[in-house]
């Protein structure tokens, strides 16, 4: 491991939370590609199937930020533990109304309740950034080292979600997510000495973190970029299918991530300059232009090959995104504002998983491509037009008790903070 990174689990207890992070995300990318494969396998209705997992990511959008909200008051320990129960009771009732072919909407109700999932990527990101609260460079290597935990989980997750679907029995990839989600959950709720310190009710007073003109723009634009991933899931598998070899598709999808994953791992070693707003934007114009070569790739090895490059350029955007939200969101609502951002890739990956499904349906595979085409464009149009809004601004915009504005670089760049303000959380 390069020096940078290992220098930041140095302090007691890190390395035990990042690997319970590790298994609690897990589902993230294990149970919306496995229910798609579920349903498919046991229906070939990829419309429903899109249609599920779009209702199972909106669910957990509308859900998450609220957790995360009583997260932020209350403490982890207290609130993710009945979460996670609720979450996994209902995927234990979707498998079943799923194996016994029940009437549509009870899968849909399942659905929508089991997106009563903790944000654990922004569970552990709040714990790095009270570890190294005013330690920008090395609050940056830690977000840049949970964008690699992210990608493993992107990388190995649909292999074991779509391969277990494929080659076991359609229940099994949803079923293993649920399992990690348990152990990860309460294996990271069981270490109290890095929780973060819950703040008092009276610290919410001023509303949603999402008032932020910034953080809004950035969810958005998630929103979009959201929308890519969902819709690539969703074409993956029916392109793999109409090739014949519908168990590829994992490894495809692993390879979209092996890049992210690349790109992350060197983003953690750059001493980067200038504000993050401006790599940020031009990140996300990256993304979207990496969407064209989908279009022509007409074989799987081809695809592999176009989503590896396109996955260069996840990874760096992704931490940028993170470093903008500790700027303009207060530290009081620092595990709120980062699931928000969260919540913004779960609306996208809602809309375009579903808008996927339909278009495969309706016109084949092959033209599946276009929508997260269409979303990379939009996402680019959005980062554009609300770039202004990410700029730094002046300290004395915000209220006392808030996180300081970087002036230069947020987490990234390395540049001093205020004392008034330091977690940084996604």
């Amino acid at each position: 491991m390069p020096s940078p990174y290992r220098a930041i689990f140095g302090p007691p207890g890190t390395k035990s939370f990042s690997a319970a992070g590790l298994l609690g995300r897990m589902p993230l990318s294990m149970l919306g590609i496995g229910v798609v494969t579920m349903v498919s396998q046991l229906t070939g209705r990829y419309g429903l199937a899109g249609a599920l997992s779009a209702t199972l990511a909106l669910s957990a959008a509308l859900l998450g930020p609220q957790i995360s909200r009583l997260v932020d008051r209350h403490g982890q320990r207290r609130v993710l533990r009945p979460a996670t129960l609720v979450s996994v009771t209902a995927v234990a009732g979707l498998l079943l109304s799923a194996q016994q072919r029940w009437a549509d909407w009870t899968l849909f109700v399942f659905a929508a309740c089991a997106g009563c999932v903790p944000s654990v990527g922004s569970m552990v990101r709040a714990r790095w950034a009270a570890l190294y609260r005013g330690s920008p460079r090395e609050l940056h290597t830690a977000y840049s080292w949970e964008s690699i935990v992210d990608e493993c989980c992107f990388i190995f997750g649909p292999i074991l979600s779509i391969g277990l679907c494929t080659a076991w029995f359609p229940e099994s990839g949803p079923l293993l997510a649920a399992v990690f989600l348990v152990a990860g959950v309460f294996w990271l709720t069981a270490q109290r000495a890095t929780e973060p310190v819950p703040h008092p009710r009276v610290a919410h007073t001023a509303g949603s973190a999402l008032r932020s003109p910034g953080l809004r723009v950035l969810v958005v634009t998630f929103v979009a970029t959201g929308a890519i991933f969902g819709s690539i899931d969703v074409v993956t598998v029916a392109f793999a299918e109409a090739d014949g070899r519908k168990g590829a598709a994992s490894l495809v999808l692993a390879v979209y991530a092996l890049g992210s994953c690349v790109a992350g791992a060197v983003f953690g070693l750059l001493h980067l300059k200038g504000h993050a707003s401006r790599r940020w934007v031009v990140g996300v114009c990256v993304m979207a232009l990496s969407m064209v070569p989908l279009q022509l790739a007409g074989t799987l090895p081809l695809l592999a090959v176009a989503l590896f490059i396109a996955g260069l350029s996840v990874a760096p955007t992704m931490v940028t995104t993170m470093a903008l939200v500790e700027e303009h969101v207060p530290r009081e609502k620092l595990t709120e504002g980062m699931t928000w951002t969260s919540t913004g890739l779960a609306v996208g990956v809602a809309l375009g998983s579903s808008a996927a499904g339909w278009v495969v349906d309706a016109a084949g595979a092959s033209h599946g491509y276009l929508v997260p085409c269409a979303a990379g464009l939009l996402g680019a149009a959005v980062a554009l037009l609300g770039y202004r809004r990410l700029r730094p601004t002046a300290p004395a915009a915000h209220p006392a008790g808030s996180a300081g504005v970087v002036q230069q670089g947020g987490a990234e760049g390395g540049a001093e903070q205020s004392d008034s303000g330091g977690e940084r959380v996604l």
